[in-house]
């Protein structure tokens, strides 16, 4: 795929999400491409179900797959590209919560979410990250 004249791969690991670094760290060694120059997209418990943001950088919050690629890479500095889907108010439910599928309230958001984002993209990839920030995160 191209994306401002530039190569541009999308991985979506066929593993668990606890070893996803595997595979990007693999694709990112056999391309040479930089940490910072990875953007994730992830699940966020901690924010409201629609909710995008994206940052640069940071720590896991608790997500195994972050926590994966984090380590797989030697670095947290990729790109994040966080889609809330909410939180089920009690620690002990998050495990059921993020492996039931979505209300259609919430499946609703979430896609409009996706569709913000996606529209962002070639302000992302092209490294405007300031730029899709505000327009992300103003709405």
């Amino acid at each position: 795929m191209a994306a401002d004249g530039r190569s541009c791969w999308i991985l979506k690991p066929d593993v668990f999400m606890n070893r996803s670094g595997q595979a990007v760290a693999a694709l990112a060694g056999f391309y040479k491409i930089p940490v910072e120059q990875i953007l994730v997209v992830h699940d966020e418990l901690d924010l409201p179900a629609g909710t995008v943001r994206l940052k640069q950088g940071g720590g896991n919050g608790g997500h195994n797959g972050l926590r994966s690629i984090a380590e797989s890479l030697g670095s947290g500095n990729f790109v994040r590209l966080r889609i809330g889907i909410g939180h089920p108010g009690q620690r002990d439910l998050v495990t059921d919560y993020v492996l039931t599928k979505p209300s259609q309230e919430d499946r609703q958001a979430i896609e409009e979410a996706i569709a913000n984002a996606m529209a962002l993209m070639p302000d992302i990839l092209s490294g405007k990250l300031e730029r899709a920030m505000h327009k992300l995160h103003t709405k």
